[in-house]
């Protein structure tokens, strides 16, 4: 709160303060949550800038961290439906990583391909609930303030969530395990 009423006061050291509490998390919560990383920083950007220019609009009605998180949310849903994803590259999942073994590699590029497909399967808000949930570690009480849902419906995502990844790696991760 101290940070936030010296950005109202037009503290520049205080938002660049702000800004880097809030980066890497927002990054990662974004990244996580539009999958292109084309549109994570211009989403981060857009959020932080709400941020300035509104400093002002926050009452306090909740904690300063869901009020950023539910703009970053809203500006990420804009960014989704307005963006054409390029044309992925099929074989850049299937590099190995150059400090692991081979077995190491293929354990980890099989786990995180499964993991990718099962999340690329859910809907945006599903993946919102999981990753605000696991990454973020928030309650569902704050993901229904970012989300602007009530709590139920939060929980009902989160359970179909888990449904459809429990399904997508019971299926591909028995045959390796």
């Amino acid at each position: 709160m101290r940070l936030l009423a010296s950005v109202r006061k037009g503290d520049r050291q205080a938002f660049a303060e702000l800004y880097r509490l809030y980066e890497p998390k927002l990054s990662r919560f974004v990244g996580k949550l539009v999958r292109y990383p084309q549109i994570v920083e211009e989403v981060l950007d857009d959020t932080l800038l709400v941020v300035w220019d509104h400093a002002a609009d926050f009452k306090g009605e909740s904690k300063l961290s869901t009020w950023i998180f539910a703009i970053a949310y809203r500006k990420a849903m804009k960014a989704l439906r307005r963006y054409d994803p390029p044309v992925e590259d099929p074989v850049a999942d299937g590099r190995a990583s150059e400090t692991a073994t081979p077995e190491e590699a293929f354990g980890q590029h099989r786990l995180h391909d499964v993991l990718r497909r099962a999340m690329g399967e859910l809907s945006p808000d599903h993946r919102a609930v999981v990753e605000l949930t696991y990454v973020s570690e928030l309650g569902y009480r704050e993901i229904a303030e970012i989300m602007d849902c009530p709590v139920d419906t939060v929980k009902t995502r989160m359970f179909y969530a888990r449904r459809h990844l429990k399904r997508c790696l019971d299926g591909e991760l028995q045959d390796w395990i």
